[in-house]
């Protein structure tokens, strides 16, 4: 989950802690108004629920807060382990947890220099999943989406994912993504923010409207 500062002039530190903060405010209401058995829902997560993902969520940006960064952290398996640690909180202790995570790490993340704005950006990826889940609107979207944009144009040049031309709804200039290799032209994307992030972030596209051209969408995965 983590990332290396781009060559971006305008590269704002505060940024990725701006966005945490931003989804904080929006999603630790809709989950302390949320009844026990919604925990327990599935979500596009292989194997994980509502639970687990914020079990995740908030182990991850405690990690920050403390700088505990052992070898392996943030692998799949150092990623069960957070949560299975965690397996006897109740779910008011997850979330209290989360919402630390999501108003301290913000100052930390600044300190790294981008190194770790890929966590703040795979936070509020996550926190859509939530939402999805649920069956809520705003999933990939929100007050948050335009420093989501600028935080997912920075994880793609990271790794080097092939140039993207992004035409999206509503924005008046293009968001052009990824690293690519000068050997051809850019792939287009035409379409609305939240289905780029989910093609991006490898989420569920079923219901969406977009064109693609020029590549694939396996081609963008910005996590791994």
């Amino acid at each position: 989950m983590t990332t290396t500062r781009t060559d971006d002039e305008t590269y704002d530190p505060e940024r990725p802690g701006r966005l945490l903060r931003t989804e904080r405010d929006a999603l630790i209401p809709l989950l302390r108004d949320a009844d026990e058995a919604a925990y327990d829902i599935r979500t596009c997560c292989p194997g994980w629920t509502v639970r687990h993902v914020l079990a995740h969520c908030g182990s991850a940006l405690m990690r920050v807060v403390e700088s505990r960064f052992e070898e392996g952290v943030f692998s799949p398996e150092s990623n069960e382990r957070d949560i299975a640690e965690r397996a006897d909180w109740s779910n008011s202790r997850v979330v209290d947890e989360l919402e630390r995570g999501m108003t301290e790490a913000g100052a930390l993340i600044a300190k790294a220099a981008g190194r770790l704005d890929g966590v703040a950006l795979g936070e509020w990826v996550h926190a859509g999943d939530v939402r999805e889940a649920w069956g809520l609107p705003g999933a990939y979207s929100g007050s948050g989406i335009p420093d989501a944009l600028v935080l997912l144009a920075g994880r793609s040049r990271v790794v080097k994912a092939p140039l993207l031309h992004a035409d999206l709804d509503g924005r008046d200039e293009p968001l052009l993504l990824g690293a690519g290799d000068g050997a051809g032209p850019p792939a287009r994307f035409i379409g609305d923010a939240a289905t780029l992030i989910r093609v991006c972030a490898g989420r569920p596209l079923a219901g969406t409207r977009y064109e693609l051209v020029g590549a694939k969408e396996g081609d963008f995965a910005i996590f791994s």
